[in-house]
């Protein structure tokens, strides 16, 4: 609550009568002043608008993945613990949405904004406008291209997490020990996401040496990353891709021994097309650990899944938030591999980890990410 001048001046003047008082006529002063509320307003001045709190602008791609509903919980939480106004919102996917949206975080007051975009081309021209009002955005997850509007990125090492599932198919097959040849297929994400091409291309340097001699086989010869993508990451369209697959060169008992997918989207979608494969159940890879895939890898459908530890994440996200509105420099780790094709984005890369039937429970379970009734 604000006084006004006049009544302020008044109160001025019983203050300074009071204070020439003894220490009775002291407490009196205090009783009057806590009694009203006018303490703060009294002797620091009027406070005019509210609290004041600085606003963060948080843009999500959509619910339809599990993954993002943590994102966004996990940031809205610990951004209102330490103080900030959160806008939070989820696109469905579709870009006009997401643009709309981040239009209206940047005209309500939004202090800094944190993006994972939908399609890392299509924000261009909304985010000229967060850079003429001097407004800072960290590209969350997905980098953001050719904007020179984006301050930060905060991401998992995404290489690395195609390298792990590259290996884990190198190491379950003996690869390195010269065994094969085996039967592969690949799966990655969507085209517009440009962390589809840094997991393809980790698991795809692993694994092109083998194609290369022989030890790997892909017998429907999809390889190339433009035909190995999956739209949106959607589990219907990699389920859709998987069944022509087998009907077309696993329908006479071939034997499939091993499929890359980059996500668990595409996993489910490849382990729901082999309901009906006789033969001897293939390796599949992961990533995202969501819980419909955790219980597939319990029940023997998936190998394993990179966990990205959303909560770490979030938290090293909200920390580079709010060095930024403190007046410094967000921290970063890599400051080299994240050119956006206008400039190289200053980075921080948390690293991820697989988990397999031999170490989910400690990975997911014993960190309280989920509980044991969730994964029944």
């Amino acid at each position: 609550m604000c006084i006004c001048i006049h009544e302020t001046n008044i109160m001025r003047k019983n203050i300074s009568h009071y204070l020439m008082g003894g220490k009775e006529m002291k407490k009196r002063l205090l009783s009057v002043l806590l009694a009203s509320g006018m303490v703060a307003t009294t002797l620091v001045g009027c406070s005019v608008g509210g609290s004041g709190n600085k606003k963060v602008g948080v843009a999500m791609p959509t619910k339809d993945l599990q993954r993002w509903n943590q994102d966004g919980a996990n940031m809205e939480k610990l951004l209102k613990e330490a103080g900030y106004d959160v806008d939070l919102q989820y696109a469905s996917n579709d870009i006009n949405t997401q643009v709309t949206q981040i239009e209206n975080m940047i005209t309500s007051g939004c202090d800094v904004l944190v993006i994972a975009s939908i399609d890392g081309d299509s924000l261009g021209t909304v985010l000229e406008q967060a850079k003429q009002k001097k407004i800072p955005v960290i590209a969350y997850d997905r980098l953001i291209m050719n904007s020179d509007a984006v301050s930060y990125y905060a991401t998992f090492n995404n290489e690395l997490v195609g390298t792990k599932q590259g290996q884990y198919i190198e190491d379950q097959l003996g690869l390195k020990e010269g065994k094969g040849p085996y039967n592969l297929e690949i799966f990655t994400g969507d085209p517009g996401d440009n962390n589809a091409r840094f997991f393809y291309k980790g698991a795809m340097d692993v694994l092109n040496p083998y194609i290369d001699n022989g030890q790997l086989v892909v017998p429907s010869g999809q390889i190339d990353f433009d035909t190995v993508a999956t739209a949106a990451w959607a589990s219907d369209a990699a389920q859709a891709r998987m069944e022509a697959i087998i009907s077309s060169n696993y329908a006479d008992g071939t034997q499939l021994d091993a499929v890359m997918c980059s996500n668990d989207s595409t996993a489910f979608g490849v382990a729901n097309a082999l309901v009906n494969y006789t033969g001897s159940y293939p390796i599949i890879t992961g990533q995202d650990c969501d819980i419909a895939n955790v219980k597939n890898m319990i029940a023997g459908k998936q190998s394993m899944s990179i966990f990205k530890d959303t909560r770490t994440l979030a938290k090293k996200t909200v920390e580079m938030v709010d060095a930024i509105l403190k007046g410094g420099t967000a921290p970063t780790n890599d400051t080299s591999t994240y050119d956006n094709g206008v400039k190289v984005v200053p980075s921080y890369l948390c690293e991820p980890v697989f988990a397999d039937v031999n170490n989910y429970k400690e990975l997911l379970i014993d960190s309280g990410y989920y509980t044991e009734d969730q994964l029944k």
